[in-house]
């Protein structure tokens, strides 16, 4: 069985939002620390 992970992810206090799911989380968020892939959290600076 895999897992998913539902997480959310905020660019400052009543800034843009952003709601993601993937199976690696650890991952995913180090992809959108680093800038790795080009995606939204990126554009927004989320």
């Amino acid at each position: 069985m895999m897992a998913f992970y539902v997480y959310i992810l905020a660019s400052e206090r009543n800034g843009t939002l952003y709601i993601g799911m993937t199976d690696s989380l650890v991952k995913r968020i180090w992809e959108h620390r680093t800038g790795a892939v080009a995606s939204f959290t990126k554009l927004y600076n989320v």
